[in-house]
């Protein structure tokens, strides 16, 4: 089976995530999709997360009804902060008979020489990035790459950060959420 890993926070999970991933899911050579819950990002203040079991959660229920997606909690035991290389490593013994292949965004592609070997990463598994807003594209030497695929994905420009901004302001959001991650977030009372 072909899954393609699909990392975030996820924090929270919303349609622009369930867009992407879907697309991925339908539209390439993907059987599933497997959204990583990433406990703690490098590149991320920990003090804005919520506690690893809620977005688990939340990215249970906005998958639920998606055949082809998954969510996937495999990092929360992992020594951290954890590097994509050792998640896959880790998959590779886990599941021998799958095929794990990574989703980015054009933007993250771009920062990919900085990531822990890379090099290696590039060598072993194939890259699926979907688009997103800027005047980059992708960048050389990933441009012609041939383990990287450019998906024609939906641009989705809906960011968890100002999700959490508009809750915490009161604003309606609900339309950028799934209703059941919705009122998960009402009723647990987050971001506000």
């Amino acid at each position: 089976m072909k899954v393609g890993l699909y990392f975030g926070t996820f924090n929270p999970i919303h349609i622009g995530h369930i867009i992407i991933a879907n697309h991925m899911a339908e539209y390439s050579d993907l059987d599933q999709i497997w959204l990583v819950v990433t406990p703690h990002n490098p590149f991320k203040k920990k003090s804005t997360l919520l506690d690893n079991h809620h977005r688990l959660e939340m990215v249970y229920l906005a998958t639920n009804a998606y055949d082809k997606l998954q969510p996937s909690n495999i990092e929360f035991n992992l020594p951290q902060p954890n590097y994509t290389i050792n998640t896959l490593i880790h998959l590779e013994e886990k599941h021998p008979n799958h095929e794990f292949s990574l989703i980015m965004g054009e933007d993250n592609l771009n920062g990919f020489h900085k990531w822990k070997n890379h090099d290696v990463i590039l060598e072993r598994y194939h890259i699926y990035v979907y688009p997103r807003i800027s005047n980059e594209g992708i960048k050389t030497p990933y441009q012609n790459h041939p383990k990287i695929h450019k998906v024609d994905a939906p641009i989705m420009e809906i960011s968890s950060t100002a999700i959490r901004k508009a809750i915490a302001e009161q604003k309606n959001c609900i339309p950028l959420l799934t209703d059941s991650v919705w009122q998960y977030i009402d009723e647990m009372n987050f971001y506000k």
